[in-house]
Parts: C-alpha cells; structure tokens; sequence
C-alpha cells in the first residue's frame, strides 16, 4: 500500500476531482453545494431522470457516468461516505421532471437511508421519485448478508447503463418501467473482488490494521476497505483465484451463494465485466481477462457476449480486481450497446465471429510459417552437434534470468532477463521438436531467426534478431561458394564477422557504450583470431565484467543515477557471456 499521495486534504481532492469533470464535457455541470454533477444534455420535461452516486473514492463512479444517455446527474460524499439528503434532495430538483426521477443506489447502509428519504422528500414536493438497490457482491452469502444483504459493487455500472439509455430513448418510458428494467438488470448480477492489499485513505493517520502481509490476498473485499470472505496466503495462482471467484459466482450447489442460474440462458446471452478497482496495472488485467475467459469456456460453457474490461468503480487505488457476470436479455443488450457521451464507460468488446482461426499456438505459427532453406543439403553431421550446443547455451541464460533481471532492475526497466529467456525458451522449443534428422544448421539458422522475432521484443530483441537474420545470411552466401560447406569453427568465424558488421551498421553501440556489444564483439573478435569458441567464450565474459563501473553512453541507462553503475555489470552483455559460455561447454 502506499500512504503518500499529492494532495492530502480529502475535501479538496474531493471538489477539485468533480470540477475537473466540467473541464472536458461542456455539457456537464458542477453544483459546487450539492457535490453533483448534472448534464445539460438530459430533457426532463419529457423523459425520466437517473440519478446515482455515493461516497468518493470510487473514481470513475459515479460522476463520469454523467452525460447524454447515462446518467442525468451523481451525487458525491466525502471519501467513503455517502452524500447528505439535502445534497441529493437539491439535486433531485436541480433534474427532476414531470416524468419522474429514478435513484440507482448500492447497497450501503448510508446511501440507501439518505436515497430513500431524499426519495420521499421530492415524491412529497411532487417530484415522482423511486429508488432501486444495486446488491450484486456474492462473497456475502445469505446467510452472512442477513438483513442488510449482499454489497453493491461494479456490476451497479451495467445498471446505470442499460437503465439511462432505455430512459432516455425516443420512445419515454414511465417511470415504473423504467424502475422495473432496473430492477431486472440488478436480479441477474453478481459480482466478486479479490485485492491484494487495502487502501490509504488521504489525510487519515497510518495503522497496521489497514494493509495485508506481503503473502496474502484478500478474496471477497468490500470497495470501502471492508474485510472480504477470507485471507488467502501464500498468494495463490492467478488461475486458482479465478478458478475460487468463478465458482463463487456460477455454482448453483452453493446454496448461499447461488443468486443467478446462467446455466440455461434461454436466449439471453451473458455480459462480462472486469473491473480494475484502481491499482492493477492495464497489463495485468489483461491478463486476468486472459483468464476468466479461458476458464467460463472450458469450465462452464460460457462465451460473453459482451465484454468490458477497464476501470469501471474503484476502491481508491486498490491493487485488485472484480468479476462481473450479467444475465442479459436482448433488450439489455441492446441499450448496453448505445452510445454515450460520458467520461467514464468504456465500450464492450463484441465476440469474434471465428476464434477458432486464431487458436494456433504462437511456437506454431513460428515454425509454420518459417522458410526453409532452398538448395541447402539437410544431411550435415553438424545438426546433432548444434543443436547439443544451443540447448546448453538457453540453459544457461534461462538459469541467469533472475540475476540478469535484478541488475536490469537497477540499471534499465527490468525486463531484459525475461526478454533473454523468452527467447531461450522459444528456441529450446524448437529444437526439442525438430529431429537432427530433419534439418541442417543453416536451415536451423534460418528458424531461430524467425522464433527470435517472433518471441524477444525491445532492444536487445532487435539486437538478437538482427545478429541472427546476419548470421544466417552470412552463412547462406558461404553455401553458394561451397556447398555443402564444412559448419567448422572458420566457417561459423566468417559467418559471425560479417554478421557482426551488419550489426554495427544499424547501431552505434560499440565496445565501452556499457551494452551487450561489449561481450558480443570480443567474441567475434577472438573467434577470427583463434578459432576457439572457448577463448571467445572467455573473452566475452571479461568485456561483460568490464561493463562494471562503465557510463552507459546508449539506451535507458543513460537516465540512471550514475552510482548504479557501479554496482552492477550490463544485464545484455552478461546475457550474451551466459549464452557463449553454455555454447563453449558443449563444443
């Protein structure tokens, strides 16, 4: 968790978060009093107006819903606490028409006391108002929820949807209709969260209380904080927390928690929401959407129809996420599909109309598509040779990963090591499935070009493919003059030089730069010399070394503070000297 944060007054942060809103919609409006935003974009003289909101902190909700066909206004608390009835009372008549109002609230005892009086008061003035309560979060179970019943999460966002575009439809829908399709959309929701930490509140005072341990998750936590349904340590796999929060939300012999039955839509189709709670990287969750559709296929049969993944409702800037599941009927459908002027949704994705063209693995589509080596002779007494040696160099390198990632944690942006072994392994793969038998060096050269393309990324990805694409090349001229020619140490020395020269015909880096050009030259170099890879080997490794202590004069290390780099050596060249190494060892 971190407790620092650039403005610490709570109720400022608060403002100067909902002005901002003004700033980039013209249509939208700042009661400054009430802490509401409002659309101009809204007719309440003859359609029915939403209104939602709640405590802040849950940033996009609810203020970024607000805008032509979502909401006509929302209404903000203090940080994790609901707004007054006064605050939504004045709002309601800030939007309320002749055709009524209806609030969309969560299921917090807070918002539904002070929705459901503001509700009345304006009903009372002749305001036609009704509220509905959003309780999707299945980690309260029936029996634990007892009379308060289950929380309000993300799965609110859909209602807010599908809601505000039937109300604001040409056709003008009463209000009870409206409230009724509400209603339906908030029965078949359900919804489960999962953090690894809780959050720090602007302007409170630290406590132990308010994080977990560095080896634990939280399974069902609230968006304020709240405890979930269990602590679970060590942190488990990604596939086993999805595997537990699916079966949450879809098993139906889970009599406590068994809200939705999915299992036989009968024509309606299920909408999927994954929802960044503030702090998970858009990377990772992609990679948790990766997943749960992985596993609704697999596990339970489920193809969404509609998926969203973003930030829809956060906890602050809760490192977690939520999994929502919405048993759609195609009128829901079709209202989550109009389009919006608001800040805060993010379209869906609609489903492929062929997925299966895409299954092919990627070390597939590598092999497949690589080109063989027209003309060359498959019957070389090298193939068996190489590939003994390439094995025990991606060894190597695979072996090194967690130290060539620490020292690019220092000096880089710490993904050199995965890049390295990414490759290592992709080649490793190939060679495990393609027999000596079946293949010459050259062809193999040719390959691994093509799997070292396809699979390194960055520079030190460009910089391999490259080298390799050179070698090969080199290696394919030397055929045409001598064929088949002898894959001996002069061969593969002539091959490497001209590759090498290539290379530093695309880059300036040179020995003494501090990149992985201070082990690769010195390997090349030896090698024309001495025609021993072990003393190229061996070369490569002291020019990695002598990188300890050297200005980096190429690529994100020049931004470094310069006392890094005397701490370690520069993570490609001891990548490079690992891979020479492992090919020295095997010839």
């Amino acid at each position: 968790m971190s407790f620092k944060h650039f403005i610490n007054d709570p109720e400022k942060l608060v403002n100067d978060a909902l002005e901002a809103l003004t700033y980039a919609n013209p249509t939208l409006q700042y009661l400054h009093a009430e802490k509401a935003i409002v659309t101009t974009a809204h007719d309440s003289s003859t359609n029915v107006s939403i209104i939602s909101g709640g405590g802040a902190g849950h940033e996009p909700a609810h203020a970024a819903y607000v805008g032509r066909n979502m909401l006509s206004a929302a209404v903000s608390g203090s940080i994790f606490a609901s707004p007054s009835v006064s605050q939504i009372y004045n709002t309601i008549d800030h939007v309320g028409g002749k055709p009524g109002t209806l609030l969309i609230v969560k299921n917090y005892t807070g918002d539904v006391f002070n929705y459901s009086l503001a509700a009345s008061k304006a009903s009372a003035a002749g305001v036609p108002t009704e509220f509905i309560v959003v309780a999707d979060d299945v980690s309260v179970g029936r029996a634990k929820g007892g009379k308060v019943g289950r929380r309000g999460l993300a799965g609110t966002i859909l209602v807010h949807k599908i809601t505000s575009a039937y109300a604001a439809s040409s056709r003008a829908p009463s209000l009870e209709a409206v409230r009724k399709l509400a209603q339906e959309v908030a029965d078949n929701l359900v919804t489960a969260a999962a953090s690894l930490d809780r959050v720090h509140v602007p302007g409170r005072r630290k406590h132990a209380a308010d994080f977990l341990e560095e080896d634990e998750l939280e399974l069902g936590m609230g968006i304020h904080n709240e405890p979930g349904l269990r602590k679970i340590s060590p942190l488990p796999d990604l596939y086993i927390l999805v595997g537990d929060m699916l079966k949450m939300l879809l098993d139906l012999t889970d009599t406590d928690r068994a809200y939705v039955d999915f299992s036989a839509t009968e024509g309606d189709g299920v909408a999927l929401m994954i929802n960044n709670l503030g702090g998970t990287s858009v990377l990772e969750l992609g990679a948790v959407a990766a997943e749960v559709y992985r596993q609704l296929g697999s596990s339970y049969g489920i193809a969404p129809v509609r998926s969203y993944v973003g930030t829809y409702m956060t906890s602050l800037n809760g490192p977690g996420f939520s999994i929502t599941l919405l048993r759609a009927s195609q009128q829901m459908l079709d209202f989550l599909d109009v389009e919006v002027e608001c800040a805060g949704w993010s379209p869906a994705s609609l489903p492929p109309t062929n997925r299966s063209k895409h299954a092919l693995s990627r070390e597939n589509r590598i092999i497949a598509k690589a080109p063989r080596a027209d003309g060359v002779s498959s019957e070389f007494k090298y193939v068996e040779l190489f590939h003994k040696a390439l094995r025990n160099a991606c060894s190597k390198v695979i072996a090194a990963e967690p130290t060539i990632t620490e020292y690019d944690t220092q000096v880089g942006d710490g993904d050199c090591g995965t890049t390295l072994r990414r490759g290592a392994e992709a080649v490793s793969s190939y060679i495990a499935n393609t027999p000596p038998t079946a293949t010459d060096p050259l062809t193999d050269l040719v390959r691994i070009a093509s799997v070292v393309e396809n699979t390194m990324d960055g520079t030190s990805g460009a910089i391999t493919a490259i080298y390799v694409n050179s070698l090969a090349a080199s290696l394919r001229s030397i055929s045409t003059s001598c064929a088949p020619p002898p894959f001996d140490a002069r061969v593969w020395s002539s091959a490497a030089t001209a590759a090498l020269k290539t290379l530093q015909s695309v880059t300036p880096a040179r020995p003494g730069d501090r990149t992985l050009m201070d082990a690769l030259t010195p390997f090349v170099e030896t090698l024309a010399k001495t025609l021993s890879v072990g003393d190229a080997a061996a070369a490569a490794r002291l020019g990695a070394n002598r990188t300890m202590g050297m200005q980096a004069k190429l690529g994100r290390s020049v931004y470094v503070e310069a006392s890094a780099y005397d701490r370690v050596p520069d993570p490609g060249a001891i990548g490079l000297a690992e891979l020479f190494e492992g090919l020295a060892q095997a010839l």
